[in-house]
């Protein structure tokens, strides 16, 4: 999580200036293709919907020409399909800057019982947000992933086993809303 797109210096939640409210996503092409995670941003937003503010925008910040390339072509595919304009921006990143800690991992923060078993393994705040095993619990927590993915998964995140059962509780309560 962090702001990019601006020229404001140092850009905080309180005063993000131009800057994009944003997400990095550190992948294994191996497993998932940059086409494939396209698809999924894709599917996830109106991409024919004005944006309302600059830090709320869906926009694409691309790091080379091949992702250019590859957002534009989606973004072309998208606008036949719907036969109306896509106004999901890409841009070039040029730098993001991390969010305060308060921002990252905002849902596996709320659960305050995971939220200490995390801070066991993980006393540093960039040691947390940077952690894989925290990103999947906190993308469980906010309702992403089913519960057989979970099962697969639960011993590789390094939760004590009443921490796993606290987790399969939590996911289990949010897919009944």
């Amino acid at each position: 999580m962090g702001y990019t797109g601006g020229r404001t210096n140092n850009p905080t939640y309180h005063n993000l200036g131009d800057h994009t409210e944003t997400l990095q996503i550190d992948y294994d092409p191996q497993t998932i293709s940059y086409g494939e995670l396209l698809d999924v941003f894709w599917a996830a937003h109106d991409p024919t919907r004005r944006a309302w503010s600059i830090q709320y925008k869906a926009v694409i910040f691309f790091h080379d020409e091949e992702q250019r390339r590859e957002a534009e072509a989606g973004r072309e595919r998208l606008t036949q399909v719907l036969g109306r304009e896509v106004r999901t921006e890409i841009l070039p990143l040029d730098r993001l800057h991390r969010a305060e800690d308060y921002h990252q991992k905002y849902r596996l923060r709320q659960a305050r019982d995971l939220m200490g078993e995390f801070r066991a393994i993980y006393p540093r705040d960039r040691d947390f947000t940077d952690s894989t095993a925290a990103a999947r619990v906190n993308g469980y927590l906010d309702g992403f992933g089913d519960s057989d993915q979970l099962e697969r998964e639960l011993a590789s995140l390094g939760l004590s086993s009443r921490g796993g059962e606290r987790l399969r509780e939590l996911v289990g309560s949010r897919r009944r809303r």
